[in-house]
């Protein structure tokens, strides 16, 4: 297996290092050519769309490839509600924090903006209707797609988890009759991971144009002005990260930094997309490959990527307190509280959609009525960099959870983990990519 690994090292050295150099070059050009680096655009939508092309068939055929190595529905049951335990506490403590700071920090404190000053086109611009509220019902009812074709042709997560979770209980329940199937949908779940690995050979060259066009379309200079709203954001995600999920990670047997360092590549890729779906096909590879089960793996990763949103919550709790603070809006701890109940519906009632979580913040904010949706054109300008750190952050996230889930219900191989974050990391990232020359 090492001769195997050295093998596949020498094929393909260093996509983090790669990733790097894309980053580094892509600030640079967009820094001091801003118009070149907004003509790269292009490679960094090309990239994001190519993974997304490659999502949907993944979630299918890993959700219905775990469910059918499950024995029983019971077990398949116990994996859901401990998954949703974990992303309902974990989401909860996220808003919780980033309120604490928010109130703390006080980012938008000086400002004195004037809300008769403000577009709303500009947020409207960006997928986000103020319109448009959605209840729980509305929420239940939009899970369940219009046809099986439908969701997969829109790529709506949750559609496509409930149309797999059915069809993988359905195998289960029949047991030998759908053995055929399910060793069908094993060949094609390696051809797919063999189609995700020939598309990471692109990841270079997507992370720069990405930040190529991040840098020269936005320009550091936007920093400046929101720069302690920018900053109080990125300090709440590195906090939540090494504070509450770093004891996590040790109860379930590992080490926050070492799991970081294990999908470092991811991280990077992320970081320059500002998309976190981007890396939903490589870390559920990876988390097979570190030792949790493909059931749990199957399950968890997926719906967390819809209701475990940490970094999302983490953003709108400071963005609301922000845009409220620079308006001298002064809201009541009922008010407050209100917020933070109706995010929790919202947050999830716009997984999927691009821009989520500026989606579901112009939903709770026209939702609450108590802080106006036009404020949101203040965060228009730093909204690229946002989504950096709460993308990053929601990915980094529904990897512990997939981690702690599987060592809570026994499906984590606890030396395959400890052996494999603790010895050799790069080495393990790098056979996470499927060897072409084998195909």
């Amino acid at each position: 297996m090492a001769e195997g690994a050295r093998k596949v090292k020498s094929g393909h050295r260093g996509l983090a290092t790669q990733v790097m150099i894309g980053i580094g070059v892509g600030i640079l050009l967009g820094y001091f050519y801003p118009a070149a680096g907004t003509a790269m655009k292009p490679l960094g939508d090309g990239f994001i769309k190519l993974i997304r092309m490659i999502i949907a068939p993944i979630i299918f055929v890993t959700v219905v490839g775990g469910l059918c190595r499950m024995s029983n529905l019971k077990e398949a049951g116990r994996i859901g509600v401990r998954a949703l335990i974990f992303f309902e506490i974990a989401s909860t403590i996220a808003l919780l924090i980033g309120l604490a700071v928010a109130l703390v920090f006080r980012p938008g404190l000086g400002l004195n903006a004037d809300p008769a000053s403000l577009d709303i086109r500009a947020v409207a611009a960006l997928g986000a209707n103020p319109s448009t509220k959605m209840t729980a019902t509305e929420f239940v009812l939009n899970i369940i797609p219009a046809t099986v074709i439908d969701a997969f042709a829109k790529g709506d997560i949750l559609q496509i988890m409930l149309f797999s979770i059915l069809f993988g209980l359905a195998l289960l329940t029949i047991g030998g009759k759908g053995q055929k199937v399910v060793e069908f949908f094993d060949q094609l779940s390696s051809a797919m991971f063999a189609t995700l690995g020939l598309i990471m050979y692109l990841a270079p060259l997507g992370t720069f144009g990405a930040m190529a066009f991040t840098v020269g379309a936005y320009g550091i200079s936007t920093l400046v002005p929101l720069a302690k709203v920018v900053l109080a954001v990125y300090l709440t995600c590195i906090v939540f990260v090494l504070v509450v999920l770093g004891p996590i990670a040790r109860v379930a047997g590992f080490r926050i930094m070492q799991y970081l360092a294990y999908i470092k590549e991811e991280i990077l890729i992320v970081l320059a997309t500002s998309t976190s779906e981007v890396a939903l096909p490589r870390l559920m590879t990876k988390l097979e490959q570190v030792g949790c089960s493909r059931s749990v793996v199957g399950l968890v990763v997926p719906t967390g990527y819809s209701f475990n949103q940490d970094g999302s919550a983490i953003y709108q709790t400071i963005a609301t307190l922000f845009i409220a603070q620079a308006l001298n809006i002064k809201l009541t701890w009922g008010e407050i509280l209100t917020f933070l109940l109706v995010l929790k519906v919202t947050s999830k009632a716009a997984a999927g959609v691009s821009g989520s979580a500026f989606v579901a913040l112009a939903a709770t904010l026209a939702s609450v009525q108590t802080v106006p949706v036009a404020g949101m054109a203040l965060l228009l300008g730093v909204e690229r960099f946002m989504s950096m750190a709460r993308g990053t952050t929601n990915m980094i996230c529904n990897g512990v959870a997939t981690m702690v889930v599987a060592r809570w219900d026994g499906a984590l191989d606890v030396a395959q983990m400890q052996r494999t974050l603790a010895v050799a990391p790069d080495l393990a990232a790098e056979s996470a990519r499927p060897r072409v020359e084998t195909l």
